[in-house]
């Protein structure tokens, strides 16, 4: 990627960052800065291994922020232009004073030019398939899993619930967020991560901060 893309995806994780810190330190604000890290680490680490998985498909995984762009069922039912949802978070937590909505990131990915090359070769087909997008969402999500128990030992229980927090919502599919992604991918893979997710979760819900 060009150095203003990564640019572009720095300040999509800051502000993704700061906007689910505020969200949720609604009703305690002393842990706004304690939430923020958190929720740095967990997207960073999310990123970094999809693009790691990315690489090996011979793919550029780009993080920006989650976009609505249909409004039905119908493929021609879309908006002109995708609506951000970057202020569901902060609605959301106005609205019900506890529900914390996790869902602002999603990705794209595109074919190196290497991948191109190939397309008489070993991977005979150039486009990036939904069995590859899944992959590197799942992986994404295997790395949130392992650090959230690796917060866990070391005692940072509030990362831990936060990083499964994180997990349970991406496994949802909603939109172009990642359970999407997933889902189309294979609906073994996602039952599979959706069931590992959903009980993870209550294991969360009842863990001591």
């Amino acid at each position: 990627m060009q150095p203003k893309e990564y640019l572009n995806e720095i300040v999509v994780v800051i502000l993704a960052t700061i906007v689910l810190a505020i969200a949720a330190s609604f009703r305690n604000t002393d842990i706004f800065y304690t939430a923020a890290l958190c929720f740095l680490i967990i997207f960073v680490v999310n990123i970094t291994v999809k693009k790691i998985v990315g690489y090996v498909f011979q793919t550029d995984v780009k993080t920006k922020l989650w976009s609505w762009y249909q409004y039905g069922f119908r493929t021609d039912w879309h908006f002109k232009k995708a609506l951000p949802m970057i202020w569901l978070p902060l609605l959301v937590i106005l609205i019900t004073k506890f529900f914390l909505w996790i869902g602002v990131l999603e990705f794209d990915v595109v074919a190196k030019t290497e991948r191109v090359a190939k397309r008489h070769g070993l991977y005979r087909f150039t486009e990036v398939t939904e069995h590859h997008m899944a992959w590197i969402a799942i992986w994404g999500l295997i790395a949130n899993f392992a650090f959230a128990i690796g917060g866990y030992i070391l005692g940072f229980e509030y990362f831990a619930k936060l990083s499964i927090y994180f997990l349970a919502w991406s496994v949802i599919p909603l939109s172009s967020l990642d359970g999407s992604k997933i889902l189309f991918g294979g609906k073994v893979k996602w039952a599979i991560l959706f069931v590992a997710a959903m009980i993870l979760l209550v294991w969360a819900l009842i863990l001591p901060l």
